[in-house]
């Protein structure tokens, strides 16, 4: 016979059962209060955190709106031209995705096959696209009509 260990062990899991390791270890509930005190306490300064942080991007994102307001009314006829833009370039943007969608479909085979072909898939229609959807974007959120004022809840 060779000196190895056994390569087969048996396992018990059973509920029944506790194994050795287990049997001599007593729970530390005051251990364990503690670590689930400090548990909650990280807990309420994340919350705290978030908290501020959702404060901060509120401000900026308040800031960001006056500023378009006082833009939009500044520049009336400039803000309905981007709205007649966008509503114009809207269904040229939609056929353009069409023609994308189409090409994609039509050659998905290939782009499996071949990182030449897709590249020049992305390469025909990726900064197209990009420059695209950011002068919709643009135009969107100048010609959008401006925001009704609020009238502040309890006075």
């Amino acid at each position: 016979m060779s000196q190895l260990p056994p390569v087969y062990t048996q396992l018990d899991i059973s509920a029944g059962t506790i194994g050795p390791a287990a049997a001599g270890a007593t729970p530390d509930l005051a251990e364990t209060n503690r670590l689930l005190r400090d548990l909650v306490t990280l807990q309420h300064r994340s919350c705290e955190l978030l908290v501020e942080l959702l404060n901060q991007v509120s401000l900026q994102q308040r800031q960001r709106m006056a500023e378009l307001k006082a833009w939009k009314e500044a520049n009336p006829e400039l803000s309905a031209a981007c709205r007649r833009a966008a509503e114009s370039l809207g269904g040229v943007h939609t056929e353009f995705l069409g023609s994308i969608a189409r090409d994609a479909a039509d050659n998905a085979d290939d782009f499996a096959d071949s990182d030449y072909a897709l590249g020049e898939f992305v390469d025909r229609y990726g900064p197209r696209l990009a420059h695209f959807n950011g002068i919709m974007q643009l135009l969107a959120q100048l010609g959008a009509p401006l925001p009704q004022p609020d009238t502040p809840a309890g006075g």
